[in-house]
């Protein structure tokens, strides 16, 4: 099995930790491995311009440096004031909020008991030693960027368990998180092993005295002896939910590509998760590359929604959320990409996703916001407000679920800052019919970020006497992160994936 990039892509990226701007949000498209990431556009690179403009005017007025300034949260308004400038007001920012902490401490204040459960978080084994999966920074180091190794970015420490706590628990708004995995043909590529994403549940937990991480297991239909960790799931590691790739491994064409309606082989698993009460399944959908037809010939198909209606509909006491809300490709061509939704009003697959609930009338479909929110708020922010405002007509907001494929990325702060002040444009809200999100904490922001995810998860969100907040805001990682904000640590803006160099 070979590397998620070829070599002739690998020769083409760079470490985004050290390669891209130390920005508040990326301005450029960031891999996860999973895709060859297309060069940082004339658009994004104004961006990235006008965001340091911005900052040594108000970091001048604030006696900050610009690295210092950028980590504020007066560096964060500043960015998505940028980004409106450049690609039109999509994001809610006053000028006012990049010079003014005191009116960012309000805001951080009034936003302080907003819940937000991320479905979709990662991180890698302490033995996991796949440099060439994740380890692109090592061969940045040796040929664009020798600093690198003194600094220790290469290191893959930053995919692993302790910057996996500091950057979801410390550096974001994240309350509850979801640890997950991914299958794949060659076992000794699994990120994480089905127990040790339990034990690491377990651990967090049992530490910070609250139900903090969920767990999955993943499973993997075709695969000899599939079922048999199936069941020693359901009676050791009693996972929260189910995670698979029907594509059956998201590097490579698989031997084991399968259909969530395939009734021989996955209606007796269901039969088992009902009876077992694990009732949801998160399936990854989407996210090939440009030219998947050619280079996942003859499985491709596996990853497009095409069996989740029948399925969902034989099977209405299961969950089905579709991560990546299936959105096909990466956004190569955002221009592209943007004027056929435009043209159209589709988007390849999302759409298809979105209309699942009412062609087939069922209510167990959801859609998952990992990575294609990221990268296409950062690619286009117009696609990226198309994206959720299909998802949120199509399937309804409370169909929709937060997560950020993190840590991929780094700290998922600016995801959550990013949809907090998104807004669907008017003109797109009559154009399409889609209707408006509201503002940072509105109902319909509240489901998605993790209402949502709270009712399929069986979280309970309500104190006894409904006036103090839930047993997670008091444990010992909400004091532990009260000290490390009243020591006035900043967020390090670094992102861990791959850019494209040059």
């Amino acid at each position: 099995m070979g590397s998620w990039l070829s070599e002739r892509e690998q020769r083409l990226v760079a470490g985004a930790e050290a390669a891209s701007a130390a920005t508040p949000i990326p301005t450029q498209i960031v891999s996860n491995g999973e895709f060859l990431p297309p060069r940082q556009s004339a658009t994004q690179k104004r961006v990235e311009e006008r965001i340091n403009e911005l900052a040594d005017v108000n970091g001048k007025r604030l006696g900050l440096s610009r690295r210092q300034f950028m980590q504020t949260s007066c560096g964060m308004a500043a960015a998505f004031l940028a980004m409106n400038e450049i690609y039109g007001n999509v994001f809610g920012v006053d000028a006012a909020e990049a010079r003014e902490p005191e009116m960012m401490l309000a805001r951080a204040q009034s936003l302080a008991g907003q819940f937000v459960f991320d479905v979709q978080t990662h991180f890698v084994r302490d033995d996991f030693d796949h440099k060439e999966l994740l380890g692109l920074a090592t061969f940045a180091s040796e040929h664009w960027n020798p600093k690198m190794k003194e600094e220790g970015v290469s290191s893959l420490a930053r995919y692993k368990f302790q910057n996996y706590v500091k950057e979801i628990f410390y550096d974001s708004d994240t309350s509850l998180a979801l640890l997950s995995g991914a299958p794949f043909d060659d076992p000794s590529w699994w990120l994480l092993s089905n127990e040790q994403i339990a034990k690491a549940r377990e651990m967090i937990n049992e530490f910070a005295g609250s139900r903090r991480l969920l767990a999955h297991t993943v499973i993997t239909p075709k695969q000899p002896g599939w079922m048999d960790e199936v069941d020693r799931a359901i009676a050791v590691y009693k996972p929260d939910s189910w995670k698979s790739y029907t594509i059956g491994d998201p590097l490579a064409p698989s031997k084991f590509p399968w259909r969530l309606d395939d009734e021989q082989m996955m209606y007796p698993f269901y039969e088992k998760a009902v009876k077992a009460g694990i009732t949801t399944i998160c399936i990854h959908k989407g996210l090939l590359p440009p030219d998947y037809e050619k280079s996942f010939a003859g499985v491709w198909e596996y990853a497009t929604v095409a069996d989740i209606g029948k399925a969902a509909k034989d099977w209405p006491q299961m969950n089905f959320v579709i991560y990546h809300s299936a959105l096909r490709a990466f956004l190569e061509l955002p221009d592209q990409a943007w004027a056929e939704f435009e043209a159209s009003g589709r988007i390849k697959w999302a759409t298809d996703l979105a209309e699942i609930p009412q062609k087939f009338g069922v209510t167990n479909v959801y859609g998952e916001l990992g990575t294609s929110f990221a990268n296409s708020a950062v690619a286009h922010p117009k696609f990226s407000a198309a994206l959720v405002g299909t998802l949120v007509k199509g399937m309804g907001a409370d169909h929709v679920m937060w997560g950020t494929d993190s840590v991929w990325y780094g700290s998922p702060q600016w995801q959550i800052e990013a949809l907090r002040r998104l807004e669907i444009p008017e003109d797109m809200q009559k154009k399409y019919g889609f209707p408006a999100l509201g503002g940072a904490n509105s109902a319909t922001k509240q489901l998605i970020f993790g209402g949502n995810a709270a009712r399929l998860y069986r979280i309970n969100l309500k104190a006894a006497d409904n006036t103090k907040m839930p047993a997670y805001s008091e444990d010992r990682l909400a004091r532990l992160k009260n000290e490390y904000e009243f020591a006035a640590k900043e967020p390090s803006n670094l992102r861990y994936g791959y850019v494209r160099a040059g």
